[in-house]
């Protein structure tokens, strides 16, 4: 069994910038594949960002060059830096992982319960 504990979300300016956490437990993590999955108001659960157990990256393309997706295996940790923000961002975001990629990108895995990201003036 794995538990996710994401935090860092909030209420920030357009143009400024948030560093989600994902705490993870119960599991040797450093072999896990790890995303970063968004959910606005009225939409689908889309997918952010993803790395996999030997870091390899893959970023929404509405995302690429702002946000970046890094992990710390010493701490059971991953982070999403998310720079220029946009009211477009603005979303419930929750942390992923999975032991393959293919289970991240069909949406299995083990979920985190989320946490509020707004992005307003």
């Amino acid at each position: 069994q794995v538990q996710l504990v994401e935090s860092g979300g909030g209420l920030v300016q357009p143009g400024g910038s948030l560093r989600l956490s994902c705490a993870a437990s119960g599991t040797i993590f450093s072999i896990y594949a790890v995303a970063w999955y968004r959910q606005a108001p009225g939409k689908q659960r889309e997918l952010v960002a993803a790395i996999t157990s030997s870091a390899s990256t893959n970023y929404a393309d509405s995302v690429k060059g702002r946000f970046t997706i890094s992990r710390d295996n010493a701490k059971n940790m991953v982070y999403l830096q998310m720079n220029s923000l946009k009211p477009g961002d603005t979303a419930v975001y929750y942390c992923n992982a999975a032991a393959q990629i293919a289970t991240i990108y069909k949406k299995g895995g083990y979920w985190g319960h989320g946490t509020q990201v707004t992005v307003s003036s």
